[in-house]
């Protein structure tokens, strides 16, 4: 029943593709869509757990979008937020932190970041803030060197102030994942905040077979989303608070490289993670709950081989809410107010890296019942909301830029 559903979706997709396969470039005024994926997944043979789990079709309504530059001239930018008077916050990958004005001129680098690793997939990656007294709690994640070749994720935070740059003061590490390991990929990093003085921040299982296994280890914070408050200390009311160590960190496990994370308007967290050959998760995760990876995956791994014993379920382990295979390889993540963009509000909006696009997804309830491609030029790294309802997008590598979306 499971296969005769998955190909009744795929038929679905590519009917709709066959009429909807449109680019948006930059500056364009249009109904900014990609195709569906509609090439046959990669983990062959495997089947939804439950119907609409995968390949939902589009909205009826698709989104006629202006895409603009809004900011040239960035070094592989990775992060960006919004400062409620329009000025953006932006980090490069290299090591540098930026102030994008709301003119969209970029400044010089804010000083007093971290020292990070920016060899393969590390550098400077996630910032956020928060308002605070006269200024704005900042906190960036990055691959912190940890002597020889090894690294980990690491989140320092500190207080940003400033009317046009922005000085840090007393900027201190409040989390560093463990252990590190001789890897220059899967930092996961994103860093979401739930109120005043508590944080979620998402890692991945460092990209070695050696390494992954750790995501099953509650004992380490690989593979895991993390919840810390901003001195450090484990919130009480995390799940394996009692346990002491790494453990009273870890809010959730299981996972592989989570590179997408928001709260929705209910404050729930959601997130996306990177899968292997496929496989890509949206997960509202839960404390103390397991999402399997390495055990239960979607896709294969990237030799053609099975990932373990190639189950997709098991008792004991989450499943997804939804993912995709072939993959989108997410990245930032928003859910939309509803301002300016009035048909996406409560939409997640993700970015896409291979697949150059921004995903929107549809919801009723936690099901996701629609989603649409928005198609962009370029590798979106990070998706986020302003003010006013624009939405921003960091793009591309050496001609990074910032790009902002209206509606058409």
């Amino acid at each position: 029943m499971h296969t005769a559903l998955r190909l009744s979706i795929v038929a679905a997709g590519l009917a709709l593709a066959a009429c909807n396969n449109t680019t948006a470039a930059v500056g364009d005024v249009a109904v900014a869509r990609a195709p569906f994926e509609t090439a046959e997944p990669d983990g062959k043979g495997q089947a939804p757990a439950f119907p609409g789990q995968t390949r939902a079709p589009q909205p009826e309504t698709l989104s006629k979008i202006k895409v603009a530059t809004f900011a040239t001239g960035l070094a592989e930018p990775w992060g960006v937020e919004v400062l409620p008077d329009g000025r953006l916050v932006v980090s490069e990958k290299g090591g540098a932190l930026r102030v994008v004005t709301a003119d969209g001129r970029v400044l010089a680098p804010i000083a007093g970041v971290p020292a990070v690793d920016a060899r393969g997939q590390g550098g400077l990656l996630d910032v956020a803030v928060r308002p605070a007294g006269d200024g704005f709690t900042l906190c960036v994640s990055y691959a912190e060197p940890r002597g020889g070749a090894l690294s980990a994720t690491a989140v320092s935070c500190g207080v940003a102030r400033g009317a046009e740059n922005l000085t840090l003061d007393g900027m201190r590490v409040i989390f560093r994942q463990e252990p590190a390991w001789d890897s220059r990929g899967h930092f996961g990093s994103r860093i979401v905040f739930t109120n005043a003085d508590t944080l979620y921040v998402t890692t991945g299982e460092r990209q070695k077979t050696d390494a992954r296994v750790n995501a099953q280890n509650v004992g380490s914070t690989i593979g895991k989303v993390v919840r810390v408050k901003l001195d450090g200390s484990a919130p009480a009311d995390n799940p394996f608070a009692a346990q002491g160590g790494p453990a009273a960190l870890v809010w959730s496990m299981g996972h592989r490289n989570l590179q997408s994370a928001a709260l929705r308007a209910n404050g729930d967290l959601w997130t996306v993670e990177h899968g292997p050959k496929g496989g890509d998760e949206l997960n509202k995760p839960q404390a103390g709950k397991n999402y399997g990876w390495p055990v239960i995956t979607y896709g294969i791994d990237y030799n053609g081989q099975p990932i373990g014993e190639g189950v997709t379920a098991r008792a004991g382990f989450e499943q997804p809410v939804y993912y995709w295979d072939p993959v989108i390889a997410p990245s930032g993540m928003v859910f939309h107010s509803g301002r300016m963009f009035t048909a996406w509000r409560d939409n997640a909006l993700i970015g896409g890296l291979a697949s150059q696009s921004v995903t929107r997804l549809v919801f009723e309830g936690d099901k996701v019942v629609a989603e649409e491609r928005i198609a962009i030029e370029g590798r979106v790294r990070d998706v986020t909301e302003g003010p006013d309802g624009a939405v921003y997008l960091a793009v591309g590598a050496a001609d990074g830029r910032i790009l902002k979306l209206t509606p058409g």
